[in-house]
């Protein structure tokens, strides 16, 4: 039959139409899920940031505690997470359900918020802040595990970019949300509380009403291909090996931000006048970086992508260690540590991901996860002690030489990391 010319093109066209709805992924390059869980993230930040804002001022003047328990509330929340990053990630391989265990992950976050309403001593909000970073914990792993079974493998590092700028939106409206309702009431610490348990509400039910229930196993197995299960020797393997033993190398010499922005609050008036909002200008360079930077990643290697930014985060120890004050330093150490965060955040979990078979993958990314969260407790503990017996500036330089040496032998380590491997079960 004769089949002219517009016909063929407009079935072409058609067909074309019909692939780019079957799979989004490749039409869009970024799939509906990561965008969702993008949606997701950016309200979970703006209730959890909200909050963190203002728990300094809430917990020393509201609540009259001594800056040495808040040290140790701010511990908890650095820390906490750590101890259950892998339990989550075994629990979203082993039932092969990674939303559903993220969904239990931010249900118990939301649930903590609720009773932040009623707190108002320590010990309950040691309580509330333990309970939400055990939230955080449980779904961090299995969130990612999502996003790389809604990724095409060469477009991981554009999907966990689209997420962490979504994520950092978030992070970035979150404290300017509270700055603005205690401007506009002095002690509305109360009505913070309740926006952030709203906002926390909603992305719980978006995760649950939206987001597809996606089985990476079983859907696998129905495309006729091996049906990878969770093995705890797949943690083991080599390339995994690596990966983690970087991730904790760098992240013993990752001090907290606050130690960054102490040193620039001593040395310029602009700094010290916004201090608390500090961290939205390293948010805004993260959020204006993460997609460019996981789409260069896609080009020229994760590894790689992830050893530059490291040496973004050298850049800001030795602008904060250098003897000039003022606004463009300040602005400049921003701009440096919201590109290392770009570069690094996403991108250690997509090592992670394609350095596990796809069974254990999201233990693999919790197994990565849980080194950084721990080596970075103590580096921010370390610093501290280095700080009070050398001073600021010699402890940053002492940072800044140990991360100098340090990153060449992480090169080093990831050598071979430049095209990802086919794993199989």
């Amino acid at each position: 039959m004769y089949i002219s010319l517009s016909d063929r093109r407009e079935k072409d066209t058609d067909d074309q139409a019909l692939r780019a709805e079957r799979d989004g992924v490749r039409a869009t390059r970024v799939s509906a899920t990561v965008v969702g869980l993008g949606v997701v993230s950016m309200l979970t930040d703006i209730s959890s940031e909200s909050v963190a804002a203002i728990l300094p001022l809430y917990l020393t003047g509201a609540l009259g505690l001594s800056t040495i328990a808040f040290g140790f509330v701010d511990g908890l929340y650095q820390g906490v997470s750590a101890i259950v990053r892998i339990a989550g990630g075994y629990a979203s391989d082993r039932g092969d359900r990674p939303k559903w265990v993220a969904f239990a992950g931010y249900g118990l976050s939301a649930a903590a918020r609720v009773f932040l309403l009623f707190a108002s001593g320590l010990g309950a909000i040691v309580g509330i802040v333990t309970a939400d970073r055990i939230g955080k914990g449980i779904r961090t792993a299995p969130r990612d595990a999502l996003i790389t079974a809604s990724s095409r493998p060469e477009d991981l590092g554009r999907s966990f970019g689209v997420h962490r700028m979504l994520d950092t939106v978030g992070a970035a409206i979150g404290p300017l949300l509270a700055f603005l309702i205690l401007f506009l009431i002095p002690d509305g610490y109360h009505t913070v509380f309740v926006v952030s348990l709203a906002c926390a509400l909603v992305g719980v039910a978006v995760l649950g009403l939206v987001i597809p229930d996606k089985r990476p196993r079983a859907e696998r197995s129905t495309s006729g291909t091996a049906r990878p299960r969770f093995a705890w020797r797949d943690l083991s393997n080599p390339r995994l090996r690596r990966v983690l033993l970087v991730a904790g190398l760098l992240g013993l010499l990752t001090i907290g931000d606050g130690f960054v922005y102490l040193v620039l609050q001593s040395r310029s008036a602009f700094a010290a006048a916004w201090f608390p909002l500090l961290y939205v200008g390293t948010n805004i360079a993260f959020l204006a970086l993460a997609v460019p930077f996981g789409r260069l990643s896609d080009r020229i290697g994760r590894a790689r992508m992830f050893v530059i930014g490291h040496l973004a985060l050298l850049g800001t120890y030795v602008a904060a260690a250098l003897p000039v004050a003022g606004l463009p330093l300040t602005v400049l150490c921003l701009l440096l540590l919201g590109a290392f965060y770009a570069a690094t955040d996403g991108i250690l979990a997509a090592l992670a991901a394609e350095s596990t078979p796809e069974g254990s993958r999201a233990s693999g990314i919790a197994a990565a996860q849980t080194v950084v969260a721990l080596s970075r407790l103590v580096a921010s503990t370390g610093f501290g002690v280095l700080w009070f017996a050398l001073g600021r500036t010699p402890a940053m330089i002492v940072a800044a030489v140990a991360l100098a040496v340090v990153i060449p032998l992480v090169a080093v380590l990831l050598r071979g990391f430049r095209t990802s491997p086919r794993i199989t079960a």
